[in-house]
């Protein structure tokens, strides 16, 4: 089988190490078969996708529609790697998986509106399929409505024209979207379970996601949380997209 690639952008090695380990964990790939690139430390330059099965690009603590001059080098630098990558990815409909940050990264590409007017604090939410999302191969294997973990500072307000909508929640409309017919973006983490969150409430807790006092209540909240469906996804993406 051809590998998989992970590209992760987190600077803190606790929360970067957490997610790689949790998408080997749900995906039931080896360290050989996931292969992890640190956009954030490490230029990406030419991906072959013929080498990969598929790309899957974490979250991240960039916000992709915050003013040019707010953002680091690194950001920058990653962004614009990212959008080299994109136009490929989307002309082979290369099997792609975005986590949260790939929401803002496909939906500025695809020039829809990514901004602050859905944030979503950090913990569980009620997610919603919508009907193509109850049909669509990768979501569908999830029940129309199940808890998810979110935290996120930007969201899609206006879905771009080459989308399709496959999951919403209360606070955000689109929860889920797929292009073409392999590729895909989340809002909600699909790798995380509770320990995952714990951490990155731990690792972020000066972010400016919430107020840092309030951090034992969002673990306590997330631990007594029914999210167990979402990294189904991770698994289904593999089994759909596996090549040899």
């Amino acid at each position: 089988m051809k590998p998989f690639l992970l590209l992760a952008t987190r600077a803190e090695d606790a929360a970067a190490d957490e997610e790689y380990a949790a998408f080997l964990r749900f995906s039931g790939l080896a360290p050989s078969d996931l292969v992890r690139h640190r956009l954030e430390r490490d230029p990406l330059g030419r991906v072959d996708l013929d080498r990969w099965s598929g790309l899957i690009l974490g979250g991240s603590p960039f916000t992709t529609s915050i003013p040019a001059e707010q953002k680091s080098s690194a950001q920058i630098r990653s962004e614009a790697e990212l959008g080299l990558l994109l136009p490929e990815v989307l002309e082979r409909d290369f099997p792609f998986l975005g986590a949260c940050y790939g929401v803002g990264i496909l939906g500025q590409h695809l020039q829809g509106v990514v901004d602050d007017t859905y944030p979503e604090p950090v913990g569980p939410t009620v997610v919603q399929l919508s009907d193509d999302g109850r049909r669509d191969p990768l979501l569908g294997i999830l029940p129309p409505s199940f808890e998810a973990f979110v935290g996120h500072k930007e969201a899609v307000t206006v879905l771009p024209e080459a989308a399709v909508r496959l999951a919403g929640s209360s606070a955000c409309p689109v929860q889920a979207f797929r292009v073409g017919e392999r590729v895909y973006a989340t809002q909600f983490h699909p790798e995380l379970d509770v320990t995952g969150i714990q951490i990155r409430i731990d690792t972020y807790k000066h972010a400016g996601y919430f107020d840092p006092g309030t951090a034992d209540d969002l673990k306590a909240a997330a631990a007594a949380s029914d999210v167990v469906h979402p990294p189904r996804l991770v698994r289904r993406f593999v089994e759909l997209f596996a090549t040899d």
